[in-house]
């Protein structure tokens, strides 16, 4: 039975932390559509994780719903969510597929390129869609014996390596997606070209200091180059300003807060950066068309 408890004691979004606080686990772990509806019967409730998960939706039909937008389920398609992700499923049991869940430790590795651009862009990628599909029936097949080793590694327990095994056959997993995935609205990205390379850099950069830097020049700054360069690099990867990234992310996380727990509208201002809550509410109502008490109360969507 997952264990549910409450994110804090502001909030009334629900985190599943079972994967990593499974006492002599390996934080990882595999369960499958519909059997997985049998036992989680809130996931219809938004909800919140504390680990990473991907959820591969084998079949076409019905929704999922991630961070205040609806997406139809595609056949062979591929929703991936980081920490702090809001989600929640239709409603129906009728899905088939199979949840890949696995705690932060098993991306905590940076020192590759392929190991950044799995964690941001497979990963932490909020400025588009968050799946991808597979529309090539051998990749898939590929996939899913992939996750026949995994499960068959994990049914061996205390054997030689078995936590490195699991992390490698998840990385496997991972760049099979990379590769071949179809993902709308952005370009295929190369470890090989420094301008990929910079603007996987620059979102690293903003999802670990979104609430403390706010403007393109703070953050080429940081990154060692010009606005200049930074600029054409999301522009060439995007189709999109730096300053669109940052403040869609800042906005998402605003709307996290104020939909979902009890923070005053100040108090979300002060924790995303904001030591004027006045300014904050004047950049979200420009930047969604809505005061943030307004959203907050109201049920209202993402603004598109």
């Amino acid at each position: 039975m997952i264990n549910v408890e409450k994110l804090d004691k502001q909030s009334s979004i629900y985190k599943y932390a079972t994967v990593c606080d499974a006492p002599g686990g390996v934080g990882f772990q595999i369960e499958h559509m519909p059997e997985f509806f049998e036992y989680d019967t809130d996931n219809h409730i938004p909800h919140v994780h504390a680990f990473y998960e991907i959820i591969w939706f084998q079949e076409e039909g019905g929704t999922h719903t991630v961070d205040f937008q609806t997406y139809p389920i595609k056949k062979n398609s591929l929703f991936f969510l980081s920490p702090g992700q809001v989600h929640h499923f239709d409603g129906s049991s009728r899905h088939k597929g199979v949840l890949l869940k696995f705690c932060t430790d098993f991306l905590r590795e940076e020192k590759a390129q392929e190991d950044i651009f799995i964690k941001y862009n497979v990963f932490n990628s909020y400025d588009t869609v968050p799946y991808c599909t597979i529309p090539d029936s051998n990749v898939a097949e590929h996939l899913a014996s992939f996750v026949k080793m995994m499960e068959e590694e994990l049914e061996i327990g205390n054997s030689f390596g078995h936590l490195d095994m699991i992390r490698s056959l998840v990385k496997i997993f991972l760049v099979t997606v990379h590769r071949h995935g179809v993902k709308e609205g952005l370009t295929q990205l190369s470890t090989a070209k420094a301008s990929h390379r910079l603007f996987i850099q620059f979102r690293r950069l903003l999802e670990q200091e979104y609430d403390e830097l706010h403007t393109v020049k703070e953050y080429a700054d940081r990154l060692n180059v010009s606005t200049k360069t930074l600029s054409n690099s999301v522009q060439e990867c995007s189709g999109k300003a730096p300053l669109t990234y940052i403040n869609n992310r800042i906005i998402l996380e605003a709307k996290r807060l104020l939909k979902f727990t009890s923070l005053m509208v100040k108090e979300v201002a002060y924790q995303l950066g904001y030591e004027d809550p006045s300014y904050f509410v004047k950049f979200f109502k420009r930047e969604t068309g809505y005061l943030p008490t307004d959203f907050k109360e109201e049920d209202v969507g993402q603004k598109t």
